[in-house]
């Protein structure tokens, strides 16, 4: 059995870290440089650094950014927002990502996915799918969670499996920022689905919802963003809560 992550995610708006619930209503968060040192220091398998309003705005992520951040980081890290071509990776991973996410550009054009696995490995691609329960179903909502599609959750995270992906991260809009726990079925039905690595991301409000979403979620690794930067939740702690658990987790 492969040890589960936990990955910090740092949504950067003009350079600086924020948060919001339910995508919206964003507040401070503090700077991403310092957090990113500070989860390196507690043992943080990954970050996540998403660049939240580059579709909206029509811009491309920060590469002075990445670089700054790289400097600073020795664990994985990935890199998303506004990313719409083979190039565009080429830059952030030449900055110092180790692995890109994608998700409007890839639902605009889906042949993006395999693009990008066939030049760059599936190990570097992972699939972002922002969703929301709607209408009895789980449907993949685009630019920053601002734009429902007519795609279906499952169906989507099958097709960018089948096209390359090498992980999904999958964001539950219902779920983000209420801190009362993953969507753990969701969760669950994606990863008994796809043989690739699933994220889980959107909820956590304290240490059980992680051992929830390992567990009845069959989750790979767990994301979230408030509940480490506001330190309510230290990563030595979770790690040592959920080894308890025999949770199999990496390092302290």
């Amino acid at each position: 059995m492969l040890t589960k992550r936990i990955i910090p995610c740092l949504d950067i708006k003009n350079g600086q870290t924020v948060k919001g619930i339910h995508f919206e209503n964003l507040i401070q968060a503090g700077d991403p440089v310092a957090l990113a040192q500070k989860y390196v220091e507690q043992g943080a398998d990954e970050l996540v650094f998403l660049d939240i309003t580059a579709t909206i705005e029509q811009r491309k992520t920060f590469k002075e950014l990445v670089t700054t951040l790289a400097r600073h980081l020795n664990i994985p890290f990935t890199v998303g927002g506004g990313i719409n071509s083979v190039a565009d990776v080429g830059a952030l991973l030449e900055a110092g990502a180790d692995k890109i996410s994608i998700n409007s550009s890839a639902v605009r054009n889906p042949d993006l996915i395999d693009e990008l696995a066939l030049h760059f490995g599936s190990q570097c691609v992972v699939l972002a799918i922002d969703t929301n329960f709607v209408e009895n179903n789980w449907y993949v909502y685009v630019k920053g969670g601002r734009e429902k599609t007519d795609l279906l959750t499952l169906e989507w995270a099958k097709e960018a499996y089948q096209r390359g992906a090498g992980e999904i991260l999958l964001t539950s809009m219902a779920n983000d920022g209420t801190k009362k726990g993953f969507a753990c079925e969701l969760t669950a039905q994606v990863s008994e689905n796809v043989p690739i690595p699933v994220i889980a991301s959107g909820g956590a409000g304290n240490m059980a919802h992680f051992e929830e979403v390992f567990t009845l979620g069959k989750a790979d690794a767990g994301l979230a963003a408030s509940v480490f930067h506001f330190g309510e939740i230290f990563i030595p702690d979770l790690k040592q809560y959920l080894k308890e658990r025999n949770i199999k987790v990496r390092g302290k």
